[in-house]
């Protein structure tokens, strides 16, 4: 991907819940600044993957490094302190608290003499996505999907990341919102620096909009490669980007491709 040494590292990373092994020897590197994205069929483990790096679930076996410090064991909080804040899927926003009280939520880690620079980056927040301002005094739970999902990488944003997490932005949005959304995204990493590692099932935004991608089957990474790269291989082609895609989403492992075993 590139010489810099990577902000984020998995190397030979295993997680399960309870007896069923979600993630299987997973390796992955994130260059700093860099959009990179996970694609793989429902099921596949790439929600795992992020609450692994997040330390909501902890590997059995395996290594993460961010910036130098292992993450194995840590807890969230701490996480989120060293500036890796994840955007998870359904939005999970706080339904009865205003979208202003949802974004004050976001900076919880932040020190209390931050208190104006906490207030000015809520402003800047509300530059990327206006209609939140138009309805900060609204509660959260009045909110469309999509608006949700400004929020809920917005609230991200007030804990002042150097990378984010994003676990399926487009789950539930229409073509003209995901667009919105993704568009809005990688400005925010152009603009802002912010690395982002972004799962999706929406093989075929993911892979316009990043940079890099590894793609995901059962838990192993079978294939990856640059997203310029993987938008051209006959294997992505098939089963994310044509007509095939739909037996992929329904679990119909991938086929006939020695090169994927």
């Amino acid at each position: 991907m590139s010489d810099t040494p990577p902000i984020l590292q998995l190397s030979n990373v295993e997680a399960s819940y309870g007896a069923v092994k979600a993630i299987r020897g997973v390796s992955l590197s994130v260059a700093p600044g860099s959009v990179v994205t996970v694609l793989g069929s429902n099921g596949a483990g790439k929600t795992t993957i992020l609450k692994t790096i997040s330390g909501i679930l902890d590997p059995q076996k395996g290594s993460i490094v961010f910036r130098h410090e292992k993450l194995e064991g840590r807890d969230p909080a701490w996480i989120v302190r060293q500036g890796l804040v994840q955007v998870p899927e359904g939005r999970e926003i706080f339904p009865l608290l205003t979208v202003r009280e949802n974004l004050l939520m976001g900076a919880y880690t932040r020190p209390a003499h931050e208190k104006d620079e906490v207030a000015k980056d809520i402003e800047d927040v509300y530059a990327y996505f206006p209609i939140l301002k138009e309805r900060r005094d609204q509660p959260a739970g009045q909110l469309s999907g999509g608006q949700q999902q400004m929020l809920a990488i917005s609230r991200a944003l007030l804990a002042k990341p150097t990378m984010m997490l994003l676990d399926e932005p487009s789950l539930g949005l229409s073509p003209k919102l995901t667009k919105e959304i993704f568009e809005i995204v990688i400005r925010i990493n152009r603009e802002r620096g912010v690395t982002l590692l972004i799962v999706e099932q929406n093989a075929r935004i993911a892979l316009k909009y990043a940079d890099y991608g590894y793609v995901l089957e059962i838990g192993r990474i079978v294939m990856h490669d640059t997203c310029a790269a993987l938008r051209e291989k006959e294997d992505i082609k098939e089963f994310y980007l044509g007509a095939k895609e739909t037996g992929v989403r329904e679990g119909r492992r991938w086929k006939k491709k020695k090169t994927w075993r």
